[in-house]
């Protein structure tokens, strides 16, 4: 039956050939191609396929037939069939099948269609027409297209869009060779949807065993076998432990540790007979069939635009306007039928589960392994985030519990000390009393304490630790899910070339072409040539891009543009940190004119938090605009593949997100206070703006306001704020467009939707960057600056548990299905965090030993102190100037306002007294303090960063019992093989005596006609042993 379908259109073919010839004479207007008539129609239809010709320059007359004829295709089995009206009834369970209710729709193409004014709910019928293909061979009638070419008096037939016509031929031609490619497919145009067009696609049985064994997909066998299991002690307390964590257990099947393996080989077709396919309708499950349906769309070309383009750049040029994968059904609901996404979002996508562990190996069956990676590692990081967590609540308690016995802190609140302190600002501000800055230094005291010391280190350990226990956890699921044999190379030998690449190219390939062109035109040529030339040229067209490519050259200038744009937005941020510094100069002066005694005691605070949120909001906003900007510098470049673009959209999104989130907490913590100059030599911005000052017990406490403010306010912001608000707003304006397409029968347009139209109206799914993103760079305010906030950790813990069940809904609920990645790890991510990891040490190591006061109490404990405590410290770090050294105009304006007159006040630094030879020359107790705190930088970072490195090398990268598991399946699969060839040659030797017997069976009855030696040819070797000679 196959080939009878397959010998109809080559008749039909035949028979339209004298007609192609004599178009495409008419449309060339050149002389004809050599070669009979068959010659010439197959020449013309070369030249029609690969057409560059814009479409507004094609006499395209469409008639309103959009059935499988109309693309040259006779039916058959795969068909591509139009819907005339699909009710939404059981049968095809509301679009989960075809109509036939046993094929089941493995993807969905979605177009937008024009229906002509007047017409009925069908735009497009089936039209069984006896001449299907010969309706579009006579559509270049006319030598130059016209501008929208009238139509007959009489014709009823709307006027007509090229440009929608373009579409429609890509659309056909595409369809027809995924029908060659051996797929089923279905058209809908009678949706609720108002000029919205589907595609449903089913990849039969005998595709899904091609392309699985193509992309070499590991499928269960019929072979288990038992895992190792953990013996005496340890078996005891793993059954003790999931007894306490059964409460925490999600019920989801084969959630459990299991103590069988199916074994797992790639497919192949020869050796069905290896894998269990008693049940084929589930032996490839949904996220793997549309995983296999999509390769074939990448690469199943159309070929119109003289070019290879694939599904992804007919998405990108407007032919279809969305493929997705179907979601398994709906996931709430009084009369819903049990799917994966019902129980994915009763188990795992609820705020009311937050308590319960992911259900990862359901999440990877049915969202693919590169989603089921992130949640794992989201998971991963959550867990150890715990310790960390109590830790961090210990060194804070210890703070706590010290604030009373902390020396420094006493001295400076005890008003018997009466120690002045120069003004903070020129003119307005005037003397104050150290006195006024007790809460602070109090405050200080519950992060700046030795405890904090061993906190950095540990966090230095724990983020080793991190990492080691991540790289393990990644080996436990790569074996589960059967990774081990899969390499990134296969993958990139399958990428194919991004939409925007292929044009690039395209372009670079058409102008090369034409100066060609312009070379060839004063050269003389017969027209058989020429014609020849063109064939040759439209034949090879849909290679180009493997033939040409896009060279350094081609992409300088977006280099050059990348390079100076970055350069620009990291000095917009540099802008808008001074901006703040500014800020927070003139506020300070301005508040301190204010004649209410509260508000100039609390200008330290003010000024802070209100700085603080100013900077909060300027980075939420450039967040969003920056990652524009990094995409947009990354199109530009055009990378080849995606998984290129990926990766460098990654670098430019973190470099530009890790500047603009961390430059004004790295202003308090290494630049605020330390280049202020003195007393009399003050250092200004724009010989304006006196530098701003650390308080009395240093600028760590303004750092930790700083870090907490940003850290919570990005986290509650943009992080779930913006992830809730903004899919509920989207999701109500589609609503509401919805409500008014049809405002009278929007409830039986609602009830009656199919599952592809419901999932159209979802949101596309746009890549794991942001989630990444933005934990990476909670990572980082968890481990770089965690010296200063103890709680940062636990903040981070708070915070994670709401983000894994808010990514989880959005994912099952909010999304449309993405398509299943396969992947082993996590990519370009881990670098990133072990980068993060690295510089967390050096920056804790500068913390501590310059912004906080460790170092030099040290140095005043064994150097200075006189009965071995820190009494006198804070008198010790406070240098004296005499007031009648100021600049002249730099003096307070009131200078009594402390009730008394000053003569010597005194500010925070190390240098020489008024009185001395060298007055206010640093200090040789400045150089001692500054020698401690590199030599601490120097030991702190060597010591812990091997302490990190041992860690790494005493935890091996992969678990013993795994590396032991995976031998075993090695050792495994070469048994089942060779029992296989044994089974085989034992089949052949028995075949081989049945064919001996029969053989020797006449000789036995003494019939020697019969034996092969009566008929002189040679007797086989076994025949000497059957008694015959």
């Amino acid at each position: 039956m196959e080939d009878t379908a397959m010998e109809e259109p080559a008749m039909e073919e035949t028979a339209l050939d004298p007609l192609l010839a004599e178009a495409a004479g008419a449309v060339d207007g050149e002389g004809a191609p050599p070669g009979g008539p068959r010659a010439q129609a197959a020449t013309m239809r070369v030249n029609e396929k690969y057409s560059t010709l814009p479409a507004e320059d094609r006499s395209v007359h469409i008639i309103n037939i959009c059935a499988i004829e109309d693309i040259g295709y006779l039916p058959s089995e795969g068909t591509l069939l139009n819907s005339l009206s699909v009710d939404p009834d059981a049968k095809c369970r509301y679009g989960l099948y075809f109509r036939d209710g046993r094929r089941k729709v493995d993807y969905i193409l979605v177009y937008h269609h024009k229906r002509p004014s007047g017409s009925r709910t069908l735009a497009r019928r089936v039209q069984h027409s006896d001449t299907p293909f010969g309706a579009r061979s006579l559509k270049q009638d006319h030598p130059l297209p016209g501008k929208g070419t009238p139509l007959d008096a009489g014709s009823a037939e709307p006027p007509v869009d090229y440009h929608e016509d373009d579409k429609r031929f890509r659309r056909e031609e595409y369809e027809g060779n995924l029908l060659e490619a051996g797929l089923e497919l279905e058209r809908d145009e009678d949706t609720k949807i108002h000029g919205v067009g589907f595609v449903k696609i089913h990849a039969p049985w005998n595709v899904l065993c091609r392309e699985a064994e193509f992309l070499k997909l590991k499928m269960p066998t019929k072979k288990m076998y038992h895992i190792n299991e953990t013996r005496g002690l340890l078996k005891k307390i793993s059954s003790v432990l999931q007894k306490i964590t059964d409460p925490i257990q999600p019920k989801v099947a084969d959630h459990r540790p299991q103590t069988m393996k199916i074994l797992s080989y790639p497919f192949s077709r020869e050796k069905q007979h290896l894998f269990d396919l008693s049940d084929k309708d589930s032996f490839f499950d949904s996220k793997t069939r549309s995983t296999i349906v999509y390769e074939i769309l990448k690469r199943t070309t159309c070929t119109k635009a003289k070019y290879s383009m694939g599904i992804t750049s007919l998405l990108a040029n407007g032919v279809y306007a969305a493929a997705y994968p179907l979601h398994d059904g709906d996931y709430e609901g009084e009369n819903v039928e049990f799917n994966d996404r019902k129980l994915l979002y009763e188990e795992w996508a609820r705020y009311g589960v937050f308590y319960k562990y992911q259900p990862i190996d359901l999440v990877r069956k049915y969202f693919g392994e590169k989603i089921g990676l992130y949640f794992a590692w989201l998971g991963v990081y959550t867990q150890m985030l715990i310790p960390a967590s109590i830790v961090g609540i210990i060194v804070f308690l210890y703070g706590c519990a010290t604030m009373d016995e902390n020396i420094p802190s006493m001295e400076m609140c005890d008003q018997r000390y009466n120690i002045t302190m120069c003004p903070l600002c020129d003119k307005t501000c005037s003397y104050w009393k150290m006195s006024s800055a007790c809460a602070t230094a109090r405050a200080s005291h519950l992060f700046d304490n030795p405890a904090t010391v061993f906190f950095s280190v540990f966090m230095a350990l724990w983020a080793a630790t991190f990492m080691e226990h991540w790289k393990r956890k990644q080996m436990r699921l790569n074996y589960h899910w059967d990774l081990t044999g899969f390499e990134e190379e296969e993958e990139a030998v399958k990428d194919h070339p991004r939409a925007e690449y292929e044009a690039r190219v395209l372009e670079k390939s058409l102008k090369k072409e034409s100066k060609n062109k312009e070379k060839r035109r004063h050269i003389p040529e017969d027209s058989t040539n020429k014609w020849k030339q063109r064939v040759k040229t439209a034949m090879a067209g849909v290679k180009l891009t493997d033939k040409v490519k896009l060279t350094w050259r081609d992409r300088f200038p977006a280099y050059l543009t990348n390079m100076v744009s970055i350069i620009f937005m990291i000095a917009v941020t540099f802008a808008i940190v001074l901006g703040v510094i500014i800020y927070r100069i003139s506020m300070a002066a301005a508040l301190a004119m204010n004649s209410s005694p509260s508000v100039r005691s609390n200008i330290r605070v003010t000024v802070t938090a209100t700085a603080v949120i100013i900077n909060l909001v300027v980075i939420i906003l450039l967040d969003e605009v920056y990652g524009c900007i990094a995409r947009w510098l990354t199109k530009i470049e055009v990378p080849k593949t995606e998984k290129s673009f990926e990766e460098r959209l990654i670098f430019k999104a973190f470099l530009l997100k890790f500047v603009n989130s961390y430059t004004p907490i790295f202003y308090v913590a290494f630049f605020k206070g330390r280049f202020v100059g003195r007393p009399g030599d003050y250092v200004y911005i724009f010989h304006s703006f006196r530098m701003e000052e650390c308080a009395p017990g240093g600028c760590l406490m303004e750092l930790c306001i700083q870090l907490s403010i940003i850290m919570l306010g990005k986290q509650l912001i943009q992080n779930n704020l913006f992830e809730i608000g903004i899919p509920k707003m989207k999701k109500f304006i589609r609503y509401l467009r919805l409500k008014q397409q049809s405002p009278a029968h929007h409830e039986e347009s609602v009830k009656r939707r199919q599952r592809y139209e419901v999932d159209y109206n979802l949101e596309p799914f746009a890549g794991l960057t942001p989630e990444y993103m933005e934990m990476i760079i909670q990572f980082g305010f968890v481990t770089l600056f965690v010296a200063s906030f103890p709680l940062a950790p636990l903040f981070a813990l708070l915070n994670n548990i709401i983000e894994i069940r808010l990514d989880a809904k959005k994912f099952v609920t909010e999304l449309r299905r993405p398509v299943a990645v396969r992947a082993k790890d996590i990519g370009i991510w881990y670098n990133i965090l072990r980068g993060i990891g690295k510089l967390a040490v050096i920056i804790n190591a500068f913390v501590i030993s310059f912004t906080s006061d460790f170092i030099p109490r040290l140095v005043y404990l064994y150097m200075y102190s006189k009965d071995g405590t820190m009494h006198g410290f804070v008198n010790h770090t406070l240098s004296s100037f005499n007031v009648s050294d100021f600049q002249n105009g730099t003096a307070p304006n009131d200078p009594l306002d402390l009730g008394y007159e000053v003569r010597i006040c005194r500010y925070k630094d190390y240098r020489e007294p008024p009185w001395s030879e060298n007055k206010y020359d640093i200090s040789k107790d400045f150089w001692a303090v500054l020698a401690a705190r590199l030599a601490f930088v120097i030991v702190f970072q060597n010591l812990v960063m091997f302490m990190s490195d041992f860690v790494d090398w005493v935890i091996p990268d992969i678990p013993k019992d795994i590396s032991q598991q995976i031998h075993k399946e090695k050792v495994l699969m070469v048994e089942l093989f060779m029992r296989e060839e044994q089974d085989k040659q034992q089949l052949l030797d028995t075949w081989m005596e049945k064919e001996r017997q029969k053989d020797e069976a006449p000789c036995n009855h003494h019939n020697p006609k019969a034996c092969p030696d009566s008929l002189g040819s040679p007797a086989p070797s076994h025949a000497y042993h059957g008694g015959v000679l």
